[in-house]
């Protein structure tokens, strides 16, 4: 809940079908376009030495700083952007569902005890299960969007390169290779990485919120309210979503054989294992920072756009009546 309860009972009784899907849209697009870069880097960071044992490559991105001045002195501060379209236009997806059905379920109290209060055990399964539902139909744009961002200049290469002309020849590219088999390659990856990332954020956003407020310090400030709960929730996000990350970004950005096959990983259970074994439990864990440069930041813009966005459509429902 972003406002003061008996505000949030008053939009409660609103008939808004619809509206919280487009407001999760919005403003995870405004977020994503922001974030997108740092994304880049950390697809870049995942690849590197990978199914390589620690101390055995050489590793061409330092950090994540170092990573993002190399793109853009190979291939230009745009490269920095590279996968934008696909990367927005799965967030429209993947956030106009899971924002809409956990904004709708607050609505409606569905996710909240007696007392207005976050329920964990709810919040955690409509959070994680809607944010599943959008990666899954999201499936193709994420897999696009991974292997755009993981092309690069051959000197700074890591990686499988798939070497797409831009999003258009990457969906013909895959269409033709396999169709629809070929567009939801992977997309069970996803599921894990979502329904675990999607929980975290939102419960634990859920969860500041409530004791943000109980304190009594922001009670006619919702934005910075929100603020501080997304940027807590975004940040166990980074932690706890990494593994999951790590292994979808390997299971997309892959090379696949004449069959559709891929070449390094037969599943997310076969990759799991691959990368622990030859990589250790830091292999699990590469981008780890930039993770969270990306997901915190993304948590917060996202949030208070939708916050902001919210206020705008109720200001303007009660000067239309």
């Amino acid at each position: 809940m972003f406002y003061n309860r008996v505000y949030a009972r008053q939009r409660d009784n609103e008939k808004r079908p619809g509206v919280e899907f487009a407001l999760g849209a919005l403003s995870a697009v405004g977020a994503g376009f922001f974030t997108n870069p740092v994304d880049v880097v950390k697809v870049r960071l995942q690849l590197q030495g990978e199914l390589e044992a620690r101390g055995s490559y050489t590793k061409i991105y330092k950090n994540t700083l170092h990573a993002a001045y190399l793109i853009a002195k190979h291939e230009g501060v745009l490269a920095l952007q590279a996968g934008l379209v696909p990367a927005l236009a799965f967030q429209v997806v993947l956030n106009g569902i899971r924002l809409g059905v956990y904004k709708s379920a607050q609505r409606y109290e569905l996710i909240v005890d007696k007392q207005g209060n976050t329920d964990i055990l709810r919040t955690t399964l409509v959070s994680g299960i809607a944010g599943c539902t959008g990666a899954v139909l999201g499936s193709p744009l994420y897999l696009v969007k991974t292997q755009l961002q993981a092309q690069s200049a051959q000197s700074i290469a890591v990686g499988f390169q798939h070497n797409h002309s831009g999003s258009w020849d990457a969906f013909k590219s895959l269409w033709m290779e396999g169709g629809f088999v070929a567009l939801y390659r992977g997309w069970n990856a996803s599921m894990p990485r979502v329904f675990v990332g999607s929980a975290t954020q939102l419960t634990t956003f859920g969860l500041a919120s409530d004791w943000l407020r109980s304190l009594n310090i922001f009670p006619d400030r919702p934005i910075l309210l929100t603020f501080l709960a997304s940027l807590i929730g975004g940040s166990c996000v980074a932690v706890t979503m990494q593994p999951f990350d790590v292994l979808a970004t390997r299971l997309y950005n892959q090379q696949t054989d004449v069959t559709g096959k891929g070449t390094l990983y037969n599943g997310l259970g076969d990759a799991l294992v691959k990368i622990f074994r030859t990589e250790g439990l830091t292999g699990l864990y590469k981008g780890t920072f930039p993770t969270w440069m990306r997901i915190a930041p993304h948590t917060v813009l996202c949030l208070v756009f939708y916050e902001k966005l919210d206020q705008v459509y109720s200001n303007f429902r009660t000067r239309a009546k």
